[in-house]
């Protein structure tokens, strides 16, 4: 590529000016990226502190790539350069956005409110701790407005459609039961029998899909959803990262970060949500 081409190229990716417009931008881009890059992605999203604090050289180690691959990430994302790019991950801090859900598990272990132990009553301590810090977090990012338009989503559905297999089975079974409780018709893509995809082709846009999944997020779940997406169907998704398989053409997203390890998830800042979704539909009903 001559350097004119790469000029251009760097062109028509415009400059985000706040936090959350970068957050959307490196999402949308996400899926285009080289590994490397991808790896920084990820990185910056859930570590906008060091990004804001940190000198290249110290993200670059924290990230485990060379000083160069996140220069090279500023201008994939339509900035000068590192610095400039800084700049915006600075301002949140200015702005007094709301400590993440790792930051907060981070300053509870640093001060001492963290019980790591291997005895029982330490295992469950923990699990106390983080479901406590994982609420915090959900109710500090879930805002009204998602709330309302999610709800009013269910409300006007013919059908409503729940998917979440894996670890994220819990949750939608209980969505699931739920909503029958309220009279509500609702269709599990559990995939029973292999036959998820009959069961979801007969989804329509008058109906709407409630899709939940996490890291790992479930490879059927990421299969099935832009399935279902392409049908037209209106789309909730309850996931832990923008950068999920089951963001991308979604209605509402709510985007609940949690521990990445699968064993060490509790689920209740999901289970949670579900709750609120199911429960204010019915309310709204009253």
């Amino acid at each position: 590529m001559t350097a004119n081409m790469t000029t251009k190229a760097k062109s028509k990716v415009s400059r985000a000016d706040t936090y959350e417009e970068l957050r959307q931008k490196i999402a949308r881009l996400h899926a285009d990226f080289s590994d490397r890059l991808r790896v920084i992605a990820e990185f910056a999203l859930e570590h906008p502190t060091e990004m804001a604090l940190g000198t290249v050289a110290e993200v670059a180690q924290r990230a485990k790539v060379q000083p160069s691959a996140i220069v090279r990430f500023a201008h994939a994302v339509g900035y000068s350069g590192f610095t400039e790019m800084q700049q915006v991950f600075r301002v949140r801090l200015v702005d007094n956005v709301v400590p993440s859900y790792k930051e907060r598990i981070t300053r509870m272990r640093r001060d001492g409110g963290f019980d790591g132990g291997s005895a029982p009553h330490s295992v469950l301590s923990r699990f106390a701790s983080e479901g406590i810090v994982s609420l915090e977090s959900l109710q500090d990012r879930v805002s009204d407005n998602d709330l309302a338009r999610a709800i009013d989503l269910l409300a006007t559905a013919r059908h409503i459609y729940v998917l979440g297999l894996g670890g994220s089975f819990p949750v939608a079974a209980h969505l699931t039961y739920v909503l029958r409780k309220s009279d509500r018709r609702v269709v599990m893509l559990d995939g029973l029998g292999s036959a998820i995809m009959d069961q979801a082709s007969q989804a329509t846009p008058q109906d709407a899909l409630v899709a939940i999944s996490f890291r790992t997020y479930n490879p059927d779940t990421a299969r099935v959803f832009p399935e279902i997406v392409a049908l037209g169907v209106p789309t909730i998704t309850i996931t832990d990262s923008l950068l999920s398989p089951i963001v991308a053409g979604a209605t509402v997203v709510f985007e609940i970060p949690d521990m990445p390890e699968p064993s060490l998830r509790t689920m209740v800042a999901p289970m949670c949500l579900a709750q609120t979704l199911a429960v204010g539909l019915t309310l709204t009903a009253d």
